[in-house]
């Protein structure tokens, strides 16, 4: 990972105040072993940008603590070298873009969360939310602030803070927020009422949010059927068109019996009904009127209309008794 994206060498700002990495809090007073290479990594990291030797270096003085630590018991010179390391270690492995190591990295030199220092919780939160993971650290954090020796400390405010807007909020975990505000007792009045007024404006953004997802949804269910009505139109056109097209192009004699005969089926009448032949002398006049109008010099068309009278006049005279 670039500089751009992790606790880089540049300042970052800590619990306590500002925290350099080129400036990791010294052990007062101490001419320890680990306490020379917690310098070394520190040049290393800032000053040489050798990253994997700053980490090698701190892994080596996280031995030299381990072997003196059954003999003499943690001091506090040893804890601020160690809460130094990790800062220096967690530098450095987000450096060389192995951020995801970090959190497995610190924990097996603190073997539990609830041991982990402020400022190297701080770090692992900011890291991680950084870089869109915040994920990875709920349960670490959680379990560090659930813990009763936590919950004294005076960074414990900052950090309860840091883990709700920094993991909860972004997860979407808006109740389990809401609970964490209301229910930590070691949370004063002020700092809850704030926490409680970010867990609603949150919570108020992501129903905006929904609903006016809602509205795009619903503009293009209508915009979808708007769009299938179109082209269901169109089709029909193109189908109209391509029949018309057809029927033009058929022989008018043709067409003129097909015309009869759909009048036939769709209006269901008997052509040797005396009642028909209205209709039939109606259609008869109608082929002559276009005849002389448009057609005149297509003679079939004559013979179409004399075979129309003829047919009215056949059926009058085969129906006597009913014409009567």
């Amino acid at each position: 990972m670039k500089s751009d994206a992790s606790t880089s060498a540049a300042p970052v700002k800590g619990l306590g105040g500002p925290l350099r990495s080129s400036e990791p809090p010294r052990a007062a007073a101490s001419s320890s072993p680990a306490a020379h290479l917690l310098e070394e990594a520190a040049d290393l990291l800032v000053v040489h940008l050798d990253f994997r030797a700053a980490l090698e270096t701190c892994e080596r003085a996280w031995q030299i603590l381990a072997g003196d630590a059954p003999a003499e018991g943690p001091t506090g010179s040893s804890v601020e070298v160690k809460c130094s390391l990790c800062v220096v270690g967690i530098q450095a492995l987000a450096e060389m873009d192995r951020w995801q190591e970090v959190l497995s990295w610190v924990l097996q030199y603190y073997q539990v969360p609830e041991k982990l220092p402020p400022k190297v919780l701080e770090l692992c939160i900011l890291l991680y939310s950084k870089m869109q993971q915040p994920g990875a650290v709920l349960n670490v954090v959680s379990a560090w602030l659930q813990d009763p020796d936590n919950q004294g400390l005076p960074e414990y405010g900052a950090l309860a803070e840091l883990y709700l807007q920094r993991v909860l909020l972004p997860l979407g975990r808006l109740s389990e927020a809401e609970e964490f505000a209301v229910g930590s007792p070691a949370l004063g009045e002020e700092q809850r009422l704030e926490m409680l007024q970010a867990v609603h404006t949150v919570r108020q953004q992501h129903k905006q949010e929904h609903s006016g997802s809602m509205d795009v949804q619903k503009l293009n269910r209508e915009g979808l059927f708007s769009h299938k009505f179109l082209s269901l139109l169109m089709l029909l056109r193109r189908l109209w068109d391509s029949a018309v097209s057809h029927l033009l192009s058929l022989p008018l004699r043709k067409s003129l019996l097909a015309a009869l005969i759909l009048c036939v089926l769709m209006l269901r009448f008997d052509p040797a009904s005396p009642s028909s032949l209205p209709l039939l002398y109606q259609l008869a006049q109608l082929f002559r009127r276009i005849r002389k109008a448009t057609f005149t010099h297509l003679y079939p068309l004559a013979s179409m209309t004399e075979w129309f009278s003829l047919i009215a006049f056949s059926l009058s005279c085969s129906h006597p008794t009913e014409a009567e």
